[in-house]
């Protein structure tokens, strides 16, 4: 008799299983850049709450703000976020209308949402960063 009862794994374990598969790493990291795009909107208002008080907060922002390498890292990682968001969620939105829903359709659709949120992301790293 085969015994269909549920297994309480490991952290590693989960880990292990889950890691081998682009549909497991395209959810994990849409979570991901969810929570740090949220997280990280306060601080992108308040830069653009400062750049738009005045002539004097806009050179501040441009000068000393964004001159630091900091705060440019900062704004490359709410970018990035925002970018594999914006892809992982076109690929949910896709998934709902019936495209990709299969198994192997879906690793394909995961796979290429991954390349192309990397392809954005550098591009945003040279923009923003460098």
């Amino acid at each position: 008799m085969k015994n269909n009862r549920p297994v309480n794994l490991s952290m590693g374990q989960v880990l292990a299983v889950n890691l081998k598969s682009p549909v497991a790493i395209a959810s994990i990291l849409h979570r991901l850049s969810g929570v740090v795009v949220f997280l990280l909107i306060p601080v992108l208002l308040w830069i653009l709450d400062k750049s738009l008080s005045s002539p004097e907060g806009f050179t501040y922002v441009k000068e000393q703000i964004f001159g630091n390498f900091l705060v440019r890292f900062i704004v490359w990682v709410f970018a990035a976020g925002l970018i594999y968001h914006f892809i992982a969620g076109l690929k949910h939105l896709l998934a709902d209308l019936g495209v990709a829903e299969e198994l192997q359709s879906g690793r394909t659709a995961a796979t290429v949402s991954l390349i192309l949120s990397a392809i954005g992301i550098i591009a945003a790293f040279i923009w923003i960063v460098l």
